[in-house]
């Protein structure tokens, strides 16, 4: 089964009078094969009769051998005129007459008023009724009972030559032939009649059944072609049997490589996760499930089935109708982040409350103690403890203060910021603190200019760089790289030459890869990284890439994330792009 199917013609007048003419000439075409059929039988009986001694007459011979002879003659001369006339009905009533003088000649030379080929008079009545219905019918009916009434007439008075005595009779017993030949013509015309236009009704019937299904057909190949939804069919045993178009975007399965496989091959766990183990699941139930495409591309599918049924109700395969919810996963994920920074806020703001007033009353009381020792030994001892107590309550200030630093609002102050020089400092300050080997590859435009705090961009830059160098314990490469979103016209020059994305964040952006080769990062820590606090090492305070999310958040940008185990990782940061830079 496939959704594609070819577009009918519309049903207008020209196309059913073409119908029309096309039916007619094949009818032609069937009667002069009949024709030809009826003198090939015709000749073989007049062997027959010959070889067995019944033969005609020499001169009734050469009379059957002249109306043999017209026949193929006609025949094939309304055959060469059929293939290039435009007058069809015209030539089927010219069919039709020399049919009934040949039939008539048939039935003069061999027996005249017992002559069993007079039966041929019917065929042609019948010939007449599918041309031209009842009028044609009855009129073909009347000429032939002329011709055949003349014909008997002709040889009962001597007005043609008699071949043998078969074809004399007595008066009566030839005008009882030919009125039972004439009633018999009759009513096969009124039967044939009857028979054709039935046959009509039933056909014009039938052509509006098929324009109707072709109808349906096209509008069923629209709908399933405009549904923004995947939608397959598979059978009892779980091969696909259909794939509309949004199927293919999904999945990346063609429709030519999906249908004929088994269900689990494209989707693998969709028919468990939403029939159950035994496939009864009653009615309709919506799952959502892990996807990878063929191309190694991870979404997330909304998937709802039905069982498909039969004429009896009987199930006979089913139907699978799925979303590509990865937008909405990813939108999920952000929210439910926001409402972790959101409590971590408020926590933020409690803590304020609670923990820098003793803090402040714990490092005054600490420094009055420090001015009461003297000199001596056991003071040393005794100021060098309070030292540290107020060394590590500086500290434990410190914190408290980066930490609210984090939670809270912080202003949006922009400005317009060069990137090169930001990402050449950080690598040398980078290049001079570590002693492992780093290599900084560095591929950013100089004109290139974001809208950004300049204080702001620095830190999040340096906690991706730092979050980059601890990936690699033993040194290795680091690339930063800058392009152009759908550039402002005072930055096509900066941008220019560079990958540009048409289709982005809706804003016009700079987007910048900080890439590493190092460990990388396992897909569980992967969805957690922009958690506060939630970190995996042993030293870390798991603020550094929440930090980094807040100011691209705070400034409308957008942040996302790359990784694999033991090969490395990319962020990639959306950041407004400045006007201002040239």
């Amino acid at each position: 089964m496939q959704f594609s199917i070819a577009e009918p013609e519309a049903a207008t007048p020209e196309r059913h009078d073409r119908r029309e003419r096309v039916g007619l000439k094949r009818r032609l075409a069937r009667f002069m094969a009949a024709r030809l059929l009826l003198c090939l039988a015709v000749l073989g009986i007049a062997v027959y009769f010959k070889q067995t001694g019944r033969g005609l007459e020499s001169g009734a011979e050469v009379g059957l051998c002249v109306v043999l002879g017209a026949a193929f003659l006609t025949t094939v001369a309304s055959a060469v005129v059929l293939s290039r006339s435009r007058h069809l009905l015209q030539l089927g009533a010219l069919q039709i007459g020399i049919d009934i003088s040949l039939i008539t000649a048939l039935v003069y030379v061999w027996g005249g008023s017992e002559s069993v080929f007079a039966i041929g008079y019917a065929l042609v009545t019948i010939c007449a009724a599918t041309l031209f219905h009842s009028r044609g019918a009855i009129t073909a009916a009347a000429a032939a009972s002329v011709a055949y009434g003349l014909v008997l007439m002709a040889i009962q008075n001597d007005w043609l030559p008699a071949y043998g005595e078969a074809g004399r009779a007595s008066l009566s017993v030839v005008a009882t032939v030919w009125g039972v030949h004439a009633g018999m013509l009759l009513l096969v015309a009124f039967l044939a009649s009857l028979l054709a236009e039935e046959s009509e009704r039933a056909g014009r019937a039938l052509d509006r059944r098929t324009s109707d299904l072709r109808r349906l057909q096209r509008l069923h190949q629209r709908t399933v072609e405009s549904l923004t939804s995947g939608l397959l069919t598979a059978d009892s045993v779980g091969i696909i049997t259909s794939f509309n178009p949004e199927a293919e975007r999904i999945t990346g399965f063609t429709q030519e490589a999906a249908v004929g496989l088994f269900l689990e091959r494209v989707l693998p766990g969709a028919a468990a996760a939403v029939f159950g183990d035994e496939n009864k699941a009653p009615g309709r139930r919506r799952v959502r499930i892990s996807y990878q495409t063929p191309k190694g591309e991870e979404r997330y599918l909304g998937v709802a089935g039905s069982v498909l049924k039969d004429e009896a109700g009987q199930a006979s395969g089913r139907v699978l109708i799925f979303q590509d919810v990865t937008d909405v996963v990813t939108m999920e994920v952000e929210l439910r982040r926001s409402e972790r920074l959101a409590a971590v806020g408020q926590m933020a703001a409690d803590m304020a409350h609670e923990l820098r007033n003793p803090l402040a009353a714990v490092l005054g009381s600490i420094q009055l103690l420090g001015t009461s020792f003297g000199d001596n030994g056991a003071d040393a001892e005794k100021r060098r403890l309070v030292d540290i107590v107020q060394r590590e309550t500086d500290r434990l200030n410190a914190l408290l203060r980066d930490f609210l630093q984090y939670a809270r609002p912080w202003p949006a102050v922009r400005g317009s910021v060069r990137l090169l020089p930001v990402v050449e400092e950080l690598a040398t300050l980078f290049h001079a603190s570590q002693s492992a080997t780093l290599e900084f590859q560095i591929d950013i435009d100089p004109r290139l200019a974001v809208a950004l705090d300049p204080a702001q961009l620095r830190q999040l830059l340096w906690n991706l760089l730092l979050n980059a160098v601890e990936a690699m314990p033993g040194g290795g490469a680091i690339a930063v790289s800058a392009r152009c979103c759908r550039p402002l016209p005072s930055q096509e020059a900066a941008c220019e030459g560079r990958n540009a994305v048409s289709e982005g964040e809706g804003a016009d952006s700079v987007e910048i890869a900080v890439s590493d080769n190092g460990v990388g990062i396992s897909p569980e820590a992967l969805e957690r990284i922009f958690d506060p606090f939630f970190t995996t090492k042993a030293d870390g305070t798991g603020l550094g890439l929440a930090t980094v999310h807040r100011i691209v958040e705070n400034h409308g940008g957008s942040v996302r994330v790359e990784s694999k185990l033991h090969q490395g990782t990319t962020f990639f940061l959306c950041l407004p792009l400045s006007g201002d830079g040239r």
